[in-house]
């Protein structure tokens, strides 16, 4: 009778239910990746939106966002609220700063969204993005372009501002392989934006001026501007970027011929066989664009002439074995682009050939 009681009672404890569960609050996960940026007096946050909630379940249905700011240590003032967006979807929203906020000096400014649940509760708030309240600095007027061998320089009204000024440059064209590892061209595909600072303790920022050496002959090319505050905030560098400028429109033909041959030097000799020549030599032209060289000859104050062929001279040397014994000969030569371009003719090398 005793073990039956007993099996009795371990057969009852199976069908114990356990202590019981919380209910699901539903809360959504908070953002974590919150961007900000400030261009002129507009902000714009940027943020993925979470999948799932904190019992980590997936979220159904789009999401209240609530946006609040804050300078310093202070409270986070709302500053928008109501707006949606599903779960997992890239979240934004943009303001334009007024007032007290958009004058002054440069200060942190902090933003932070928060997502609720369908009874207004939430995880808490995001982290922080920061930018810089504060006046911007003034847009960029005047900007302009001018292509030239070394690169295209660019030039706008400085005003005597001490910001640094940001020239952002976008590939109209189909990117381009480099041609070579030596002068304006750089190894690999060309990126299709790129950005150039010019820091306000420069001659180039105090002259309103720039070189962008990194341009591809053959492309076309879209340049704006602005100018960029720097400040130092809670140990990190913070920027106050003023409007961008007007686009302007490059097209980097390639007009320019390759550098003038220099060191050109020319020795009279004997063949074998009793035959008689010059051979000329001079210092090689690094531009990338080169292909080849051209060589030209005259008698005393003669006419110049080509003798070097239709096709250019690869290589810093020519042997001219059309000379005769006991003649004077005045020789130049010039560098070829591959676009055809002809440099002017270097110094001249003069040269007797001795008589046999």
């Amino acid at each position: 009778m005793a073990a039956g009681l007993a099996a009795g009672i371990f057969v009852s404890g199976c069908g114990t239910p356990g202590a019981p569960l919380p209910p699901s609050l539903k809360l959504p996960d908070a953002v974590a990746n919150l961007s900000a940026a400030r261009t002129g007096d507009q902000v714009t946050l940027h943020w993925t939106m979470p999948k799932k909630n904190t019992d980590k379940l997936l979220l159904k249905g789009a999401l209240p966002v609530r946006v609040c700011r804050r300078e310093g240590t202070g409270a986070c003032v709302q500053v928008a609220g109501g707006p949606t967006f599903a779960p997992g979807a890239e979240g934004s929203f943009t303001e334009t700063l007024t007032g007290e906020l958009a004058a002054g000096a440069a200060r942190p400014l902090g933003y932070f969204v928060e997502l609720e649940n369908g009874h207004g509760r939430s995880a808490g708030l995001s982290n922080e993005a920061v930018v810089l309240a504060g006046a911007a600095p003034a847009a960029v007027e005047g900007l302009k372009a001018e292509v030239r061998r070394s690169g295209v320089v660019l030039r706008w009204d400085e005003n005597g501002l001490a910001a640094a000024v940001r020239l952002h440059r976008k590939l109209l064209t189909a990117p381009a392989e480099a041609k070579g590892k030596d002068g304006i061209f750089a190894p690999g595909t060309e990126p299709a934006e790129q950005n150039l600072l010019v820091e306000p303790e420069t001659d180039a920022a105090r002259t309103g001026r720039a070189l962008d050496k990194t341009i591809r002959f053959g492309q076309v090319y879209e340049y704006t501007a602005q100018r960029v505050m720097r400040v130092e905030a809670n140990g990190a560098t913070l920027e106050l970027a003023g409007p961008i400028s007007a686009a302007i429109r490059v097209e980097a033909a390639d007009v320019f011929p390759p550098a003038v041959p220099s060191g050109l030097a020319a020795v009279a000799a004997v063949e074998a066989g009793g035959g008689v020549a010059i051979d000329l030599s001079w210092a090689a032209v690094a531009d990338a664009d080169l292909a080849g060289y051209a060589v030209y000859r005259r008698e005393g104050a003669g006419t110049w002439w080509q003798i070097s062929g239709a096709r250019p001279v690869v290589g810093a040397a020519f042997h001219d074995g059309q000379v005769e014994a006991g003649h004077s000969y005045r020789y130049a030569v010039t560098s070829i682009g591959q676009s055809g371009h002809e440099s002017a003719r270097s110094a001249e090398a003069e040269e007797t050939v001795p008589n046999p």
